[in-house]
């Protein structure tokens, strides 16, 4: 919980406002959080001094308090529930990440148990949900698919809707993190033609998710150690992160009171955005344009460039000024998947593998902390695996459910939410007098 920021006497801290047009002045407390910068509470600014605060973007503002994820960009800092992100992706599996989100704190071997058998046996989705994957054309977007089936959920489970219910909350919440995986399968299977493949129960989350995406009744499918290892990893670095733009979207929808489901739909439909959940496909596209390794110093010089609009996709990251925490093991994944599928010959991995070169090494990209980010790594173990570029934002939403989830949670447990409502600075028209339609020339 915040409290109230002393100063070095003692006293409560506050930050006092002038208006210089009428010489008055207001005073704002100053709250502190257990770690990150204090904020300024502006809840009574408007009540008190009839003025809005303007902040496009919200990146200078505090749209909750949260308990679950921190983020210190300057220094290069991601923990959950206070746990370093290097160590749950070098220590811990996705489901207990996926435990300590949700409940606060990783654990024990009884709890791992009894949550990983609850999650397995929600993974199997509605048998009438067949026929509305049928409803969507064979070429459909498969996060198109994702939006329509995640947000019918709710009229498939409507037994788990009630959010002032703590345990429809918690189903909710099990099935979303246990389907999701079924759903973005399904929707792969559907876009190339291939009969859906159930989930098994004896099956790990990651190799089960693998199996779904890979395995055809004509053949026995075994699935790869490596492999599966590199996709819980990356579900682990992909899991949550703070008050990103999907992650808000759902606390919006969900401070409406909407139901679970809708809320998750509506944070896929955000993620979709190539600036947010997008941006591992901007990479191999990126990787696509330049073609060949001999092409490489030509953009270099181009993204060095200021006035040439191409940028390098998968370098620097808008919160973190050092490097992405994340990207150090999601680069020892992927290299660890290029040796054990040996594509060392394949172009745009060769091509990606050269950029990373230079942009570990160059002066210009090390001076401006241009670092390769976890989206630069992912692109490439994606494409290594053979998954097509328009699944690598499904697999994000997998990741990103349970943080979604938990913090949806958190929001509804929280007694001073309620329903979001920015505020806006209008520069339309003032009041105009209506014209019938015959004065008007």
């Amino acid at each position: 919980m915040s409290d109230t920021s002393m100063d070095a006497n003692g006293r409560n801290r506050t930050v006092t406002l002038t208006d210089n047009a009428t010489g008055r002045t207001f005073e704002l407390p100053v709250l502190s959080g257990s770690t990150g910068p204090d904020v300024i509470d502006v809840r009574s600014l408007y009540s008190d001094t009839n003025f809005f605060t303007f902040d496009p973007g919200y990146t200078s503002t505090g749209s909750c308090e949260s308990a679950i994820t921190f983020i210190d960009g300057d220094a290069g800092v991601l923990l959950y529930r206070g746990y370093p992100i290097m160590d749950l992706a070098a220590n811990a599996d996705f489901m207990e990440v996926c435990y300590l989100l949700l409940y606060g704190d990783l654990p024990n071997s009884d709890q791992k148990r009894k949550f990983e058998h609850d999650i397995t046996y929600h993974t199997m989705l509605h048998a009438q949900m067949n026929k509305f994957y049928e409803g969507f054309r064979r070429d459909s977007h498969p996060m198109a698919v994702m939006v329509g089936v995640v947000g019918a959920l709710s009229a498939f489970y409507h037994d788990s809707t009630d959010i002032t219910n703590p345990r429809h909350r918690m189903v909710a919440s099990y099935r979303l993190i246990a389907k999701m995986p079924s759903i973005a399968a399904w929707a792969y299977k559907y876009a190339i033609g291939q009969p859906f493949i159930y989930p098994r129960n004896e099956l790990k989350f990651s190799e089960n998710f693998l199996h779904m995406l890979f395995a055809n009744p004509c053949e026995n499918y075994k699935v790869n150690p490596v492999l599966a290892k590199a996709m819980d990893r990356i579900l682990i670095l992909h899991a949550d992160h703070e008050q990103n733009a999907s992650t808000s979207t759902v606390r919006l929808a969900g401070s409406s009171g909407a139901n679970p489901f809708a809320c998750i739909a509506a944070g896929i439909a955000s993620l979709w955005g190539p600036a947010h959940g997008g941006a591992n496909e901007a990479v191999l596209k990126m990787l696509e344009e330049i073609g060949d390794v001999s092409r490489v110093p030509e953009y270099i010089k181009r993204a060095k460039d200021k006035d040439d609009p191409f940028r390098l996709m998968g370098f620097g990251h808008r919160v973190y000024r050092n490097y992405d925490p994340r990207a150090k093991i999601m680069r020892e994944t992927c290299h660890e998947v290029l040796q054990e599928l040996d594509v060392g010959d394949e172009p745009l991995l060769e091509l990606s593998m050269e950029l990373e070169r230079i942009a570990l090494e160059d002066d210009y990209f090390v001076e401006k902390k241009l670092y390769p980010n976890v989206d630069f790594y992912s692109g490439i173990i994606f494409k290594a695996m053979g998954i097509p570029t328009s699944m690598f934002t499904v697999l994000f939403a997998v990741a990103r459910t349970v943080g979604w989830v938990a913090q949806w949670n958190e929001m509804i447990e929280d007694p001073t939410q309620k329903i979001g409502r920015p505020r806006q600075l209008y520069t339309g028209p003032t009041q105009r007098k209506f014209k019938p339609l015959a004065q008007r020339i």
